[in-house]
């Protein structure tokens, strides 16, 4: 016997989240190529700088968050551009669920397909940019923490630019500035950790700035597409 669909808030919801986490991970999908880009761009670093693990150690918390970033970032293009192309996105804003909810549901997505993989494989890489003992949690803490403003803050640029043609790079120019408080913080709290200071303060100023994104992201990001749809 069929079940029939779920047409409640939550399964609706739930239903968005599944069926882009699938779409991330099919072949050629945004997942796989996030975290393909994470781990060679993240490995290629020791080549280049030297094996020197006093150089590693130092620059350690910045590549891995900076790389995390791009990471982030070439996956955004695709948040909304599909279900935009062939007028998906029109059937879910008419949805009981509402554009705020469909945005939400979306941003979830792209967090746990894109983004929640590399913060998974983050103390390997860790572990080969010689990243002092003491600083992997302080690493993992502060990319469960920062991370969704990633997925956050790229979510409003992707919405704004899903009717532009070929608007990674318009994309990109307008998330790379609002990116620089969450990847300051973050560097910031697990270099305060390496040097045995207490990662508190930055840690919260880090998880302040994900509340504030995770507040104004899917409203900013629904009012956006409402706009591209009209």
């Amino acid at each position: 016997m069929t079940m029939a669909p779920d047409t409640s808030l939550s399964g609706i919801f739930f239903g968005i989240v599944k069926r882009d986490v699938r779409l991330a991970w099919s072949q050629g999908g945004t997942g796989t190529m996030a975290l393909s880009f994470f781990l060679i761009a993240v490995t290629l670093f020791p080549f280049g700088v030297g094996p020197e693990p006093q150089i590693l150690a130092r620059i350690a918390p910045g590549v891995i968050w900076v790389v995390a970033l791009l990471a982030c970032l070439i996956s955004l293009d695709r948040l909304y551009q599909a279900d935009f192309e062939d007028g998906s996105l029109d059937d879910l804003a008419l949805s009981p669920l509402g554009l705020t909810g469909v945005a939400a549901a979306k941003i979830l997505a792209h967090w746990v397909s894109t983004v929640l993989p590399l913060v998974v494989i983050s103390p390997v890489l860790g572990m080969l940019m010689n990243l002092p003992d003491g600083a992997y949690g302080t690493l993992l803490i502060s990319l469960l923490v920062g991370t969704p403003a990633l997925s956050l803050i790229g979510s409003m640029g992707a919405a704004l630019t899903v009717s532009v043609r070929r608007g990674g790079v318009l994309l990109s120019l307008l998330v790379l500035p609002l990116y620089v408080p969450t990847l300051i913080f973050a560097v910031g709290a697990v270099d305060a950790t390496a040097g045995l200071v207490d990662p508190t303060q930055p840690l919260a100023l880090l998880g302040a700035a994900s509340l504030l994104a995770l507040v104004i992201g899917p409203f900013v990001s629904a009012q956006a597409l409402r706009l591209s749809l009209e």
